[in-house]
């Protein structure tokens, strides 16, 4: 039986374990937050926001990552700072989980289509923040979920994770349809970008460094 990649490349690499732990204590959030890359897709999130926790779940299992969220924030006020801080946590969380990056593909793109809307996400685990983020949503909820807090997620965790995403989507109307289909491209896109290739010695990048 062929084992699936991630574990294989897992073994051939001396069964390393790419995990860690982040805890981020403010006076507007405390999150502790925990990673595992070569995961099954298990999770067990609580954040206090709805939404926010179905995209975390769904992010865990179409990206094949083990993740644990256990965030209490200003929700009295609104989702803003929750939703930011735990994105910048995930970030934090990719970047030390893959450590010097050594025989990852670094480069990773998916697309996905839900129902009437499609997500397309490219991105670059190169060490250098930037985000393309091109929706048709503008404002509105989710729930009690504010739509433009999508885009503060990825911009938490594009500064500290050291992530080049971009992110399109150029059509769809239905606002849950649209961020859900983004967060499930963006899974897989990290999925494939982490995976190890045996053909890649040391860093992706002919400067020998990211």
């Amino acid at each position: 039986m062929q084992l699936p990649h991630k574990w294989e490349s897992c073994i051939a690499n001396y069964k390393m374990k790419r995990k860690t732990e982040v805890v981020r204590e403010t006076r507007e959030t405390q999150i502790t937050l925990k990673l595992n890359i070569d995961g099954s897709g298990n999770s067990n999130i609580s954040t206090g926001v709805g939404f926010l926790d179905h995209l975390l779940e769904l992010f865990a299992k179409h990206g094949f990552f083990d993740l644990e969220v256990n965030a209490t924030g200003d929700l009295h006020i609104d989702g803003h700072h929750t939703v930011e801080d735990v994105g910048i946590c995930l970030g934090e969380a990719f970047s030390n989980a893959v450590g010097d990056k050594a025989g990852m593909r670094r480069f990773g793109g998916f697309t996905v289509p839900m129902y009437e809307a499609l997500a397309q996400v490219d991105l670059d685990l190169c060490g250098r923040p930037y985000l393309h983020y091109q929706t048709p949503l503008s404002y509105g909820k989710v729930g009690t979920f504010d739509v433009e807090l999508a885009e503060e997620f990825f911009h938490g965790f594009v500064n500290h994770s050291g992530t080049t995403l971009h992110i399109n989507v150029p059509y769809g109307t239905n606002r849950h349809h649209i961020i859900e289909a983004i967060f499930k491209a963006v899974a897989k896109a990290l999925d494939i970008s982490t995976s190890i290739d045996d053909r890649v010695s040391g860093v992706l990048s002919t400067k020998g460094t990211l």
